[in-house]
């Protein structure tokens, strides 16, 4: 999921967890203040999730509850592009990917790369070009 999270970060741009839910939100037509009436939200957390204000939790089941009320499937494109953009936000690396040997080993290489700014942008679109395959 790491690559996953690289490459979604790579082609949402620079969009954010708050915008993501507040985008869904608005896709199903509801305000700030129906939506958590609906779900039992307050309105002010909402509102400080939505402005990045306030991080998401990584809490798996105050997740659970906003991918219901955002009506995001379970292992779509959506729930993982969720789940990637709480965790780039917690500046944190996925628990289901953590501890896979590849992940050991594949991520500081790339991180010396990055820092040592031996990759442009044009190199880096094309590894994840090379990983998206």
């Amino acid at each position: 999921m790491i690559i996953t999270t690289i490459m979604n970060v790579s082609q949402q741009g620079t969009q954010s967890f708050g915008e993501f839910f507040r985008n869904r939100r608005i896709a199903q037509g509801l305000t700030l203040r129906t939506f958590c009436e609906r779900y039992g939200y307050d309105p002010g957390n909402i509102s400080r999730l939505e402005r990045n204000i306030l991080p998401p939790s990584t809490d798996g089941e105050k997740l659970s509850g906003y991918t219901a009320a955002l009506k995001i499937k379970k292992d779509s494109k959506e729930w993982v592009q969720f789940h990637d953009l709480v965790y780039i936000t917690a500046n944190r690396i996925p628990a289901d990917i953590k501890d896979f040997e590849v992940t050991k080993k594949i991520l500081p290489a790339f991180f010396r790369t990055v820092r040592n700014k031996k990759m442009d942008k044009e190199k880096l679109e094309k590894l994840l070009e090379l990983l998206n395959e």
